[in-house]
């Protein structure tokens, strides 16, 4: 390793290890930790220059129900098993619904007791309260804020995580408590120039610090350009050939994949996040249109790996949804990106209408299920009917509160904004007497605290995320101080939700339904174990890392019987 850092250069790699994990996100961290932890040889390889991948740009929550850290007897297994039947429509069978159960818990308790990952219940209601099995909180695990500078024998740990994107330096229970006030300048100005990292930064932090700890090597612009299957019993119990790029564009070419570094491993779990920023791919297999604003490095590579592999695919179409705010303009690490906008929509004094004038949605239901609405075609032009969508709001919601980052009572460039509704109207293409209706209705709701439409603010979740301050609704006040303003909502991915097919050991699996001796995968560049839906907070997190955490002890136990 060099002097200078704790990470291994590709040229510096060791020939052969138990474990290869392709991408460096909290599902291939969490199978690296656990695998190291129980004495193999594990590798790490980061197409990216940073450390994290879409974890690290995230909120870093993870979905544990009936997990350790809830309060005793706030939670149990058959209670979390009924969530489940209903939050899957039944999609997940028994089978799946008890190995998650078992293995979220495992997972959990595994980061909680041996790894330096420090976890916090939120007091985050499930998403669908109403259902059998909900619980009003616990099931969400925050992260703590994570400082690197306490790890003195890890140098450069601060500056090989991917660094955040518009994500405060807060933690998400400080953010939930704000209501949708602005955070503390002075107290972010100190944990940024302290290094400190929070939310999925604070996650991938500590699982990074925990690898290195047990002596996993970490590679950064090391993409994994080939896989190729090794005959078995010839190699010493080696089953993949691992080429490794240099980093370069031109390294992807088959030409350059021929020449790249190899190692060999017992196995290889592809962890390497999902394809939403691949136009084709997103193109080809998604069921609308979408702004990514996950990691950049998000390109399909560990699918298309897989594919070669002889790998099945499943839930394709489906993604980790929401609400996106994106100016034109903004990029996350040279990419165009945007920021989630379901709390600017769930705060009283704004709606959120279609190119008709029209509201279309609760806009306080879970960022989720909010999104599957920007899938609807009119039926009329046989175009999406909610796209374009923008949020409009007065001159007393722009007092109060931030809007996609900049600072209450500020008018951005990207902000539209306007003397009177019919102005605003004309301005963003949406038909004014429409606006107008649909504003005149909505006030009526908001003035009596019921919004008889869509029943924003009727539930205990929509409420989360209101302003407390405001009576009878926290999600509804009306509109009625100029000027008026309005943003445009775009349909946005945190990332994709299917890909490669897997076994609950997290094998991958062969048309025929065989799975493929040492090929794992985990994340979103496999499919879901959710079946598409989004039982509550954290969600994306708690199938990559318990489907992550299963495949490591399967791969620890299948090592067990190969010498040494």
């Amino acid at each position: 390793m060099s002097a200078h850092t704790f990470l291994t250069p590709v040229p510096d790699l060791g020939l052969r290890y138990d474990l290869a994990v392709m991408g460096s996100g909290a599902a291939g961290l969490a199978a690296a930790c656990r695998a190291a932890a129980a004495g193999l040889r594990v590798v790490v390889l980061e197409k990216a220059t940073h450390l994290g991948g879409t974890s690290a740009a995230g909120g870093g929550v993870i979905w544990a129900p009936d997990n350790p850290l809830m309060e005793p007897g706030s939670d149990s297994r058959e209670r979390a098993a009924a969530y489940l039947r209903a939050a899957t429509d039944g999609a997940m069978d028994e089978e799946e619904i008890d190995w998650y159960l078992r293995a979220s818990r495992e997972a959990i308790d595994f980061l909680d007791r041996e790894t330096r990952v420090q976890l916090t219940p939120l007091d985050r209601p499930d998403y669908h309260m109403e259902w059998p099995g909900a619980v009003a909180g616990g099931r969400s695990l925050d992260n703590d804020p994570f400082d690197p500078a306490l790890f003195t024998g890890i140098p450069g740990l601060a500056d090989a995580l991917r660094p955040p994107t518009y994500l405060p330096l807060i933690s998400m229970y400080e953010r939930d408590h704000l209501h949708g006030a602005a955070p503390d300048p002075a107290m972010l100005a100190g944990r940024a120039a302290a290094g400190v990292r929070t939310m999925g930064g604070a996650l991938v932090g500590a699982l990074v610090a925990t690898a290195v700890e047990h002596g996993v090597h970490l590679a950064v612009s090391a993409p994994v350009v080939g896989l190729s299957s090794l005959e078995e019993g010839v190699h010493d119990g080696d089953r993949w050939l691992v080429r490794i790029g240099d980093g370069s564009p031109s390294s992807a070419t088959p030409a350059a994949a021929r020449a790249a570094t190899s190692l060999t491993a017992g196995a290889v779990l592809i962890a390497s996040g999902g394809f939403e920023r691949n136009a084709e791919l997103a193109a080809s297999l998604l069921k609308f249109a979408t702004t990514a604003i996950g990691a950049p490095s998000n390109t399909g590579d560990g699918l298309l790996l897989g594919l070669r592999a002889g790998a099945m695919v499943s839930q394709t179409g489906a993604i980790w949804g929401v609400p996106v705010i994106a100016p034109e303009g903004w990029e996350y690490d040279g990419a165009p990106t945007g920021r989630m906008g379901n709390v600017e929509m769930t705060l009283p004094g704004s709606i959120t209408v279609n190119a008709a004038g029209k509201r279309f949605v609760n806009e306080a239901m879970n960022y989720h299920d909010l999104s599957r609405v920007f899938a609807n075609i009119d039926p009329e032009t046989s175009r999406p009917a909610n796209s374009p969508a923008w949020l409009v709001f007065d001159a007393g919601y722009r007092a109060r509160y931030p809007v996609a980052g900049s600072p209450a009572g500020t008018v951005p460039a990207w902000m539209h904004r306007a003397a009177t509704l019919a102005e605003l109207a004309e301005e963003i293409g949406v038909d004014p007497g429409a606006l107008a209706a649909t504003v005149r209705r909505f006030n009526a709701d908001a003035r009596a605290g019921v919004d008889s439409e869509f029943g924003r603010g009727s539930t205990e979740q929509d409420r989360h995320l209101g302003d407390p301050a405001i009576a009878p609704n926290p999600c509804l006040a009306p509109l009625e101080a100029g000027p008026f303003f309005a943003v445009r909502i775009h349909a946005g991915a945190l990332g994709t939700a299917g890909g490669l097919e897997t076994d609950l050991d997290g094998r991958v699996l062969t048309p025929a339904g065989e799975p493929i001796p040492g090929l794992y995968a985990a994340g979103n560049c496999s499919a879901t174990v959710f079946k598409d839906a989004y039982p509550g907070g954290g969600a994306t997190l708690g199938s990559a890392v318990a489907k992550a955490f299963a495949a490591a002890g399967h791969v620890v136990q299948t090592r067990a019987s190969v010498p040494a």
